[in-house]
């Protein structure tokens, strides 16, 4: 498998792929072609997620006021609870982020 092979690239909505089997800590590739969190939607997971953008760039914003751009290889570690968004994401290049999720913090 290779992360940075997009064989089915939509630009109608994200593609999430699980790449191991969940026992605990998942790890998932994302990739996104322009899509954002609907408008006042707000993430609130149970488990922390670190992400890591490998090609493109993205904004988040948090509940809190905080924000946060990312361009290729920038990474940061989401903790459990804490209420954020995905902005935007690149069109071209697509994002193709890098997803772990479990107890980290």
């Amino acid at each position: 498998m290779n992360l940075y092979k997009l064989e089915r690239l939509s630009h109608e909505r994200e593609e999430a792929e699980l790449l191991f089997p969940d026992r605990g800590i998942a790890i998932e590739r994302i990739v996104s072609t322009g899509q954002a969190s609907p408008e006042g939607f707000w993430y609130k997971q149970e488990r922390d997620e670190w992400v890591a953008l490998l090609q493109g760039k993205a904004s988040l914003a948090w509940k809190n006021g905080r924000s946060l751009v990312m361009e290729a290889g920038d990474w940061v570690l989401i903790p459990a609870g804490e209420e954020h968004r995905v902005e935007e994401t690149s069109q071209n290049p697509p994002c193709i982020w890098l997803a772990v999720h479990g107890k980290m913090c």
